[in-house]
């Protein structure tokens, strides 16, 4: 999936959501207490991800949320479910 932060340390950071973050390439100690999101969850092709960037060193990662269920799989699953617990009452 292919992302807008590049990871250098041999550029300062920059904020330029949404079309470029530039960040280093490791975390520091303080990410742990000043990361906060940036902009609105985005959706992937299978998951729903935000940004995530610390206000003291600029550092960025992409944090999932949570995945995108197939709509086909759930279908199937769907249709499973109630002929399985489906009963033959006899009339």
């Amino acid at each position: 999936m292919p992302t807008i932060v590049a990871y250098t340390d041999t550029q300062s950071p920059r904020n330029q959501y949404p079309y470029r973050i530039v960040s280093p390439s490791h975390a520091g100690p303080c990410c742990a207490s000043h990361t906060e999101a940036i902009g609105p969850p985005e959706r992937g092709d299978r998951w729903m991800y935000r940004y995530k960037r610390c206000r003291a060193c600029g550092f960025t990662v992409r944090a999932i949320l949570h995945e995108i269920p197939d709509a086909a799989l759930v279908t199937s699953l769907r249709e499973t479910l109630q002929h399985s617990f489906m009963r033959n009452v006899p009339e």
